[in-house]
């Protein structure tokens, strides 16, 4: 069995399309081999920045030969039928054969595919996968019709075994297939030719190449850890800029230098985020000057004589180049910053958050007045929430975020600190009130911080939801289902006790004040409306018309009209939303929370039953009775219990069904005919109270005991008492036993809900 090395050598490849690349040269190829019919032991694909390459092994030297039967019409069918069956699978009609078959005789046609070479499938199947290459982006050059992600300059493809390799006859886009790659730009572009997998791997390294991308990252990082700590230093990890370092260069060559010390009052993140952002820089950090970056990493992607020092002479200067903007940017935004930021507030007034949402502004002093009622409920000082959320988002008008956008939040703390903010909680909340971005993020903990973080969150939410602007499908440009995900976290993380439906309805009623607010500008408009009609009848009515300017005002007058209506549209639509709003919202975040809860092993069908108790808005009290239920469920007396709920429930309704009356009068124990329905009465008097007492104190852990204690009583009920006894009073009484059962249950939750 052959091995099958390919190889599509090109200039450079964007480091971030690299990995992906890889993958689909693999998935093109592999699907594409078996497919036509052959198959293989293993594959693995590799990708530099001036090529892409994959090994197949143990692919089989030919595609069997395959012989198929196809049914076709009956003999005595209208010849087009037959025709076109013959048409269908490619044969000629006097190639069909006729069979007898239920129904008479019928024409049969058999079609053999005799096996082909692996040379002549991996050639039809590599060209059609460089034709069809899935780039994000891809490019054409001289005369050719090739696209590629950069200029393709060979493609390698051999298959090898004992007896040797055979270059695979291919040839795209003017491109022939060969046995010859390169191997470094600078330190080896002299040509060679590969025999195998391990020869070409084996070459590459001895021509300044190391093909697989984990080991470049992998002495990226060994090297660069090992000369920081050389000096006593420490290397600052980012594995997604390590990443990206290992898919610019070819042959890493880590080089240190050492930062100039009139950029060393930077603020460290400062320093990381300009460095890695400009220059593909790893940050290097002194413990002893207080974790300060001190140092910088940079990979070159060659070895030279002079063992990197111009290279890295020419990295400082640019990088001085860039970090004194940076101090420029910082220097300025100090000054705003300790004059209290009112210059940066001021701007948010004139950034549009979203044209029917108004201003940053306007959203900041939702967010503020929102922090101020959900403080209390947290653990937060009101005011400290209130001021916090007022200064959480101004560093959005600094100069350095607009620089780094990144750095939003991370330059608030810094900017809120010198604006004199008055504890240290109400700086960090800058940071801290964007988390959780994501599923993996730190929730933040700080009363204040989760204040103006539920706050921002929630503003968000009801906001779009008052605009109508909700996620469709896959389809979520705002972001609304992680800002769900961020208020789940952060009441669940926190404990906090709110009812959901009551703060989004506050809520929404000062977003659609805010969007009824735009009526100043309607009458603005009715205003301008006027006088631009009251203008174009005077123009009209003049002996010397201007008609350059009669037709600009019919123009005005046009998008004035357009604009008066839209701005009626919007505050007419947000009323309408405002009745459904907060009904709608909960649901929203209802199903974001079955998916949080379902990767942490509990059942939707479980979310479900207790999603129907009262107070389902508080997720904490939610969560608590689920998992609690949960965790009942798993156990035999849970088990046991709900299929006896659930013969209970199902004889109940049957019989109220058919009788038309609802047995739900309470039930004398003195009708009692039997032990095990006398233990049933006391077992359920007993431990009714007590689940009741549970819940009410939400000791839901102590409900799911008494539930369980159930178990045995009604189980022995059901295997002694036949419930439609012969006397009526008696069958009565049992039925009534059956509702205190079911309604004793769902105490708990809707078990009605449950699966199975």
């Amino acid at each position: 069995m052959p091995d099958l090395l390919i190889e599509l050598f090109s200039e450079e490849i964007p480091a971030r399309m690299q990995a992906r690349a890889a993958a689909d040269l693999q998935r093109l190829v592999t699907d594409g081999v078996v497919e036509a019919g052959l198959t293989y032991a293993g594959a693995r694909a590799f990708a530099t920045p001036r090529r892409l390459a994959l090994t197949v092994q143990g692919l089989t030297a030919q595609s069997p030969t395959t012989r198929e039967e196809r049914k076709g019409p009956r003999v005595d069918a209208p010849d087009k039928a037959i025709e076109g069956f013959c048409k269908s699978v490619g044969v000629s009609r006097g190639d069909l054969e006729v069979r007898d078959d239920k129904k008479g005789q019928v024409y049969f046609a058999i079609l053999t595919r005799e096996g082909r070479p692996a040379a002549q499938i991996v050639a039809e199947v590599l060209e059609a996968a460089i034709r069809n290459f899935p780039w994000p982006k891809s490019m054409r050059w001289g005369a050719g019709d090739l696209r590629w992600v950069r200029p393709l300059h060979s493609i390698l493809c051999i298959l090898s075994d004992e007896a040797g390799a055979e270059v695979v006859p291919l040839e795209v886009g003017g491109i022939v297939a060969g046995a010859v790659t390169r191997g470094h730009r600078f330190m080896a572009p002299e040509p060679f030719s590969v025999a195998s997998f391990e020869d070409y791997a084996a070459k590459l390294k001895r021509a300044n190449v190391l093909l697989d991308p984990e080991e470049r990252a992998g002495q990226i990082w060994h090297d660069a850890g090992n000369a920081a700590f050389a000096q006593g230093l420490e290397l600052v990890e980012d594995q997604g800029l390590l990443a990206e370092v290992a898919g610019l260069v070819e042959w890493p060559v880590v080089l240190m230098g050492e930062i100039d010390a009139a950029f060393r009052g930077l603020p460290p993140e400062v320093l990381k985020t300009s460095m890695k952002e400009h220059q593909k820089f790893f940050s290097v950090r002194n413990a002893a000057e207080g974790g300060q970056i001190t140092h910088f990493v940079t990979v070159a992607n060659r070895e030279t004589a002079d063992d990197g020092a111009t290279i890295l002479a020419g990295n400082r200067k640019v990088l001085s180049a860039r970090l004194s903007d940076a101090r420029f940017f910082w220097e300025n935004d100090r000054r705003i910053a300790e004059s209290g930021m009112g210059a940066w507030l001021e701007t948010l007034e004139n950034v549009t958050f979203h044209a029917k949402l108004g201003s940053q502004a306007d959203r900041i002093a939702r967010i503020a007045a929102l922090a101020r009622e959900l403080a209390p409920v947290v653990g937060a000082d009101a005011d400290a929430a209130e001021q916090a959320a007022k200064l959480a988002k101004a560093d959005l008008a600094s100069e350095m975020v607009y620089e780094f956008p990144e750095l939003q939040g991370v330059m608030g703390r810094y900017y809120a600190a010198m604006a004199g903010a008055s504890a240290e909680d109400v700086a960090a909340a800058a940071q801290e009130h964007y988390a959780p971005l994501g599923p993996s993020d730190a929730v933040p903990t700080a009363p204040v911080s989760v204040a103006v973080a539920l706050a921002d969150k929630i503003d968000m939410l009801t906001g779009f939801w008052a605009i109508d602007e909700k996620p469709t499908g896959s389809k979520d440009p705002f972001a609304l289902r992680r800002a769900a995900l961020g208020v789940i976290r952060l009441v669940l993380d926190n404990g906090v006790r709110i009812s959901l439906k009551d703060v989004t309805g506050k809520q929404s009623d000062f977003v659609v004040l805010d969007i009824v607010s735009n009526k100043h500008k309607a009458d603005e408009q009715a205003d301008a409306l006027n006088a631009a009609r009251k203008y174009l009848a005077k123009a009209r009515a003049t002996t010397n018309r201007n008609m350059t300017a009669i037709s600009a005002a019919e123009s005005a007058v046009r998008e004035l009209e357009i604009d008066a209506r839209n701005t009626v549209n919007e505050v007419t639509s947000a009323l309408q939303n405002l009745k459904t709003l907060p009904v709608e919202l909960i649901s929203f975040l209802h199903d974001r929370l079955k998916i949080f809860l379902r990767d942490k092993g509990v059942p939707h069908d479980v979310i479900d039953a207790c999603l129907a108790m009262p107070g389902a808005d508080d997720l904490t009290l939610l969560v608590k009775r689920a998992e609690a239920l949960a965790a009942f469920l798993k156990t035999e007396a849970g088990e046991n219990l709900i299929q006896g709920f659930k013969r209970a429930n199902n004889i109940l309704t049957q019989a109220e069904e058919a009788d038309g009356v609802e047995y739900s009068f309470g039930p004398d124990a003195k009708l009692a005919e039997t032990d095990e329905e006398r233990a049933l009465f006391a077992a359920l008097e007993r431990e009714g109270a007590a689940i009741s007492s549970a819940i009410e104190a939400e000791d839901f852990a102590s409900a799911m005991r008494g539930m369980a204690s159930l178990r045995q009583p009604i189980d022995g009920f059901f295997e002694a008492v036949q419930v439609n006894a012969q006397s009526q009073i008696v069958r009565r009484n049992r039925l009534n036993l059956l509702h205190l059962i079911r309604a004793t249950c769902l105490q708990v939750a809707d078990l009605t809900r449950l699966a199975g």
